[in-house]
């Protein structure tokens, strides 16, 4: 089994490529979206992301308990998670919801899994630093949460104009 985390910018192609190494492994591919439908515009996003995907995908849909959907799809070929990065954003504003506490849960998660495992993630903290408390603390958050998930895959891909950059 393999874990491996695609991080980079807003639409560098993290998930074609997170899609495309889901495809190539053995067994039915399952897509675990994260995303929710808070408007217009992000249904639009979604749909486009479902459009590319054809009969041969299992749809999951978990934008807070995503181990409970790891370890309720493992055996059934590469689990596809896309993204880590509005996962946070979930849990970060589902009141009672401790992001540090699940984001260990997922680390501790990761090695238990039998399939193997894409995680996409956006690498956050590479422009200038945020103007308000919300969006640094965001930051913030989400560079630890892709430091432990990186420490605890067997790779790190950096994806740049849809290129792959192997990290780790």
């Amino acid at each position: 089994m393999t874990t491996t985390l695609i991080t980079g910018g807003a639409r560098s192609g993290k998930s074609v490529l997170a899609e495309a190494r889901a495809l190539a492994a053995p067994g039915r591919p399952t897509y675990i979206a994260t995303a929710t439908a808070g408007d217009a515009e992000m249904a639009q996003r979604i749909a486009q992301h479902r459009a590319r995907r054809d009969a041969r995908w299992h749809d999951v849909e978990a934008p807070l308990d995503l181990v409970a959907a790891l370890e309720g799809t493992d055996g059934t070929g590469a689990r596809l998670v896309d993204c880590l990065t509005l996962w946070l954003t979930n849990l970060m504003f589902t009141p009672g919801r401790d992001w540090q506490a699940e984001a260990s849960a997922l680390v501790a998660a990761l090695p238990r899994q039998q399939s193997p495992v894409i995680l996409v993630t956006n690498e956050v903290g590479m422009g200038i630093v945020p103007d308000n408390a919300l969006a640094r603390q965001f930051r913030d958050a989400a560079g630890a949460l892709n430091q432990q998930v990186a420490a605890a895959v067997d790779e790190v891909i950096l994806a740049v104009s849809g290129l792959p950059l192997k990290v780790k």
